[in-house]
């Protein structure tokens, strides 16, 4: 799951109403596993696979706050590193809950994906790129509230009790450049393309199980 050079969809600078277009909402998946008598394996794999590229710290908003690269959004970044401390915490939980991985067939192929994808959203979290960090982040964010609701349905299927999120508004700081704001655009449009390949894995995974 590299980099993509397709270019990304919805308003520039609108992150919500990117991630209405290209986030995970749009797919298939994702309403399969929010109907209610999905099985309990698709909802554990998805945790797993969201654990393994978003559970780690530091993670992509710590390593965009270490970069400092547009020094505006730092407030904003910092507020996001809380709150996605929070969500970490609640993954965490989850992934215990859910019990081992649910034996599929690839799977040694799906841990080379994810391996892959982690340092994929690293790279970008770090890139030299003004704007471009702030914009996978702000995607991140915007992606995450669809997200959320996958993670919530999970825990009532678990028996977690659903925490609530602290994430700030996926809208940082307007940049006074236009270069910065294409390269925010960009930054997005990579998040979303890996959350989309990430969710056709997980959707080919639950084929393979049903096969």
């Amino acid at each position: 799951m590299a980099l993509s050079s397709a270019p990304g969809h919805g308003n520039p600078g609108d992150f919500d109403a990117m991630a209405a277009v290209d986030g995970i909402a749009a797919h298939a998946h994702w309403h399969r596993l929010l109907a209610p008598h999905t099985p309990l394996r698709d909802l554990a794999d998805a945790i797993h696979a969201v654990t393994a590229i978003h559970g780690n710290h530091p993670g992509m908003i710590e390593c965009a706050l270490a970069r400092a690269a547009e020094v505006d959004t730092l407030p904003w970044l910092v507020d996001a590193a809380a709150g996605f401390a929070v969500e970490r915490a609640y993954l965490a939980q989850l992934a215990a809950a859910a019990g081992p991985l649910p034996s599929t067939p690839g799977q040694a192929e799906t841990a080379a994906a994810l391996a892959q994808q982690r340092h994929t959203l690293e790279a970008l979290a770090n890139s030299d790129r003004i704007g471009s960090a702030t914009g996978a982040v702000a995607a991140l964010l915007a992606d995450w509230r669809a997200l959320r609701h996958v993670l919530d349905a999970a825990a009532a299927r678990f028996g977690v009790e659903v925490v609530v999120p602290i994430l700030p508004p996926a809208n940082p700081p307007v940049p006074a450049a236009a270069l910065a704001l294409r390269a925010r655009s960009f930054g997005a449009s990579q998040l979303f393309a890996q959350h989309r390949g990430l969710w056709g894995m997980l959707e080919a995974r639950a084929s393979a199980r049903r096969g």
